[in-house]
């Protein structure tokens, strides 16, 4: 039986009608998206056609979903909205903050400790509010969503960028900060400029040691990782019929890594058979009722150059395996040319870890490639030349894994089956090492590869690839191993071949759980109560911001202009800072400590002019701070890439940074800066960054006044008395200025509410 079945059957009772009226509208053919899109309007039927790429429209999504990390600051937030209930079905996922050390046992027993308060708090902030709360342990937020959320032509948004994952069940599922998620939970419109479209036609069929995992490994190497700013992806043609439902999740995964709003891949027999096979024939049974509204119209496919902003085709029946990396998930690497490039750029070619699992491939599918493999290394006397680590995607996944012998298959050879968690692909891995700042490799089918993103190591080379392609190459202990033509030595001294690996999509005996790991919320939870202790270190009571005052903002200096890539990952570190996620003002001691200074090409090293000196980035924010002394941030392109986490435009807020000024910025984290009440602008001339001096003081000259599609002027006054005029861009509407106005958007809905 399913969750939520009554909303689901709502929302398919009033599909149809909204999308006939949206073809009218439009004028002509509707690709998947625009129908789901114009099927979730908050103010009912479609009225208008909406132009890609430029119009703010707002949604009312079906459901949201939050993992512990992020929904610390969200439910804090959603705490000061004066809401009894949250107005949608939402759902906390305790997976963020547990740790890979030892093994799935003891790691939970010790997160369980450890983060007792925290987790105390969500499980009855999550009762108080009839959310749905997952215990640690239960899984990883978007398997665990996949399994009993996710639903063909629905709409959902998650404080998490890789909420996408849904998109293999043919589900809008949109990473966004938690301030967004108040908005959804407390019943009011959310936005989104509405998407262009990108087109992904699949053709053919994968064999061999392809998998999934390789589409969406050459798709960012095609579209790099701002390729699909702006845009949701659709995959279509019968290459994605032929897919498996957890393969369609891991493409749509990983679409997070292109910048793309998100991925889907429309209804299929594929999907019909995982609902039924994750007991949902309830869905399911709705699903084949409404069928011809869950794919793009038939004139799209035949013409989609027509439909999309852009067509991009793929034949399956060619697509080599990728491995991708090293520091960025976009640099692909057909395995056939992987060991020229090792060769010609140095890296190091010795494997130390292989990893497999996380959000993105931790399958029952995933595991039993994988686990073909490994097989194979017992019965050929192989033995594995790196460490080997194997996480399961949910305790579903773990449970069946372990009932059909394959967690005991990974045992024998020699892989540890880390917590269902999302561990080392996040930063929370004790990682074992006598040098943690050893040049080295690691080969991952995480999603993210970033430096420093898995082990805080900035000389860890991790290279992304499928779960089956990473254990060969655990196997083979090097990087320039290519399984498709290379032997191994076993330990007999025999040169052997390893076989294309094997995988079985669904159990053959059915999925089997004994505790999933769920916690229903109270009926009624209005006389329950939330406690924060006042003197706790890792909750925090929230205070608003300040409102805009509605002058110019004079007297900025600058704490920091940022070199080159400057991911959420650099402003607001995970790793062992995830354990302060729901203390603004402690995690604000990571804020921008792994961003490069641009003027001395250092990290968390900025110049005070207060007092002439270098220090840590957030002391000498604070140093500013103390004194009243507003500042601002210059970053470069694709400014904020990476996570969905607000915390990294909440710490600066918090910080009294004013402005954050830029080349472009990731989608997420400049919606999260407007959330925020910050003012996120964008050079109008590029190279006027290069005219940001580091004792530079910084004024709006009109910001009084501030409009929609109205350039901002900025005052650079330079050390030396001489100044410069610099035009800048924005992107707030006029609901957005009211945010700034406010102070935040939160403060917005409290002012609309009567709480203010």
């Amino acid at each position: 039986m399913a969750f939520d079945i009554d909303m689901i059957k709502d929302v398919y009772a009033r599909m149809g009608d909204r999308i006939d009226k949206a073809r009218k509208i439009v004028g002509r053919p509707l690709t998947f998206t625009e129908k789901i899109l114009y099927a979730h309007l908050y103010k009912g039927d479609p009225t208008e056609a909406y132009g890609r790429g430029k119009d703010y429209v707002d949604f009312q999504p079906d459901r949201v979903a939050m993992q512990d990390a992020t929904a610390q600051m969200a439910l804090l937030q959603f705490m000061q909205a004066g809401k009894d209930k949250a107005a949608v079905p939402s759902t906390v996922h305790c997976d963020h903050l547990i740790q890979a050390k030892v093994g799935a046992m003891q790691d939970l027993k010790t997160a369980v400790e450890t983060n007792k308060e925290v987790y105390d708090f969500l499980s009855s902030v999550s009762n108080k509010y009839g959310i749905g709360f997952w215990k640690p342990g239960a899984g990883i937020i978007h398997q665990v969503v996949l399994e009993n959320y996710a639903f063909p032509g629905g709409m959902m948004i998650g404080t998490d960028s890789h909420t996408p994952n849904a998109g293999g069940l043919g589900m809008i599922a949109i990473g966004v900060g938690g301030a967004d998620a108040v908005d959804v939970m407390a019943g009011m419109p959310w936005e989104l400029k509405f998407p262009k479209l990108i087109g992904v036609k699949l053709t053919g069929k994968m064999s061999g040691w392809t998998s999934a995992k390789d589409v969406i490994l050459k798709v960012a190497g095609i579209l790099t990782v701002k390729g699909g700013t702006g845009a949701i992806v659709e995959y279509f043609g019968d290459g994605a019929d032929g897919l498996s439902c957890t393969g369609k999740g891991t493409i749509c995964n990983m679409g997070a890594e292109i910048g793309a709003t998100t991925s889907l891949f429309h209804y299929s027999s594929k999907m019909k058979e995982y609902l039924e096979a994750t007991d949902r024939a309830d869905i399911a049974a709705e699903v084949e009722k409404v069928a011809d509204h869950l794919r793009a119209d038939p004139e799209v496919f035949e013409a989609p150059e027509k439909y999309y902003d852009q067509v991009i085709e793929i034949d399956l029946n060619e697509l080599e395996p990728h491995v991708n990396g090293p520091f960025t998930p976009d640099l692909a690497w057909p395995i056939s040319k992987l060991a020229e490039a090792v060769k010609k750029h140095e890296w190091p070619e010795e494997i130390e870890v292989g990893l497999i699992g996380s959000c993105t491939n931790s399958s029952y599918e995933d595991l039993t490639r994988a686990a073909s493999i490994a097989q194979q290394a017992i019965d050929k006397n192989i033995k594995a030349k790196s460490e080997y680590t194997i996480t399961p995607g949910s305790e579903m996944v773990r449970f069946t894994a372990d009932r059909d012998g394959l967690l005991n298959t990974f045992d024998q050879m020699g892989g540890v089956v880390l917590a269902n968690a999302c561990g080392p692909c996040i930063g929370q891995w004790a990682r074992h090492s006598d040098d943690p700042d050893k040049k080295n490799t690691i080969v991952t089918s995480f999603n993210r590869n970033f430096a420093k993103r898995n082990d805080g190591n900035p000389n860890t080379h991790s290279f992304v690839a499928s779960p089956e392609l990473t254990t060969a190459l655990a196997l083979a202990g090097s990087l320039s191993f290519n399984p498709l033509k290379d032997t191994l030595k076993n330990e007999a001294g025999e040169d052997v071949m390893l076989d294309e690996p094997k995988g079985i999509e669904l159990p053959t005996k059915g999925f089997a759980v004994e505790d999933a790991g769920y916690q229903e919320p109270a009926k009624d939870g209005s006389g329950l109560e939330v406690v924060v202790k006042p003197d706790s270190d890792r909750l925090q009571i929230l205070t608003p911001f300040e409102p805009w005052e509605g002058n110019n903002i004079t007297g900025m200096k600058l704490l920091l202009k940022a070199f080159g890539k400057c991911t959420t990952d650099h402003i607001s570190m995970a790793g062992p800072w995830l354990r302060y996620r729901g203390h603004l003002d402690n995690i604000s001691n990571n804020c921008f400590i792994g961003a490069i200074n641009a003027y001395n090409k250092e990290a968390n090293k900025v110049k005070s002019q207060i007092t002439g000196e270098y220090d840590e980035v957030p002391a000498t924010a604070r140093g500013y701070k103390a004194k009243g002394i507003p500042t601002i941030v210059v970053g470069d392109d694709n400014y904020g890439e990476g996570s969905s986490r607000e915390h990294a435009a909440m710490e600066p807020r918090h910080l009294g940074v004013k402005v954050v000024l830029v080349k472009s910025f990731a989608r997420i984290h400049e919606t999260n800066l407007k959330k925020q009440g910050m003012l996120a602008l964008t050079f109008d001339n590029p190279a006027d960054y290069d005219k940001i001096q580091e004792d530079d003081t910084i004024e709006t000259v009109d910001l009084d006044q501030f409009a929609p599609d109205k350039q901002v002027t900025l005052k650079l006054i330079h050390s030396d008395g001489s100044e410069d005029l610099i035009k800048t861009n924005h992107t707030y509407n006029e609901n957005q200025i009211e945010w700034f106005k406010s102070g935040s958007a939160l403060n917005l809905i409290r002012k609309l509410e009567g709480k203010s």
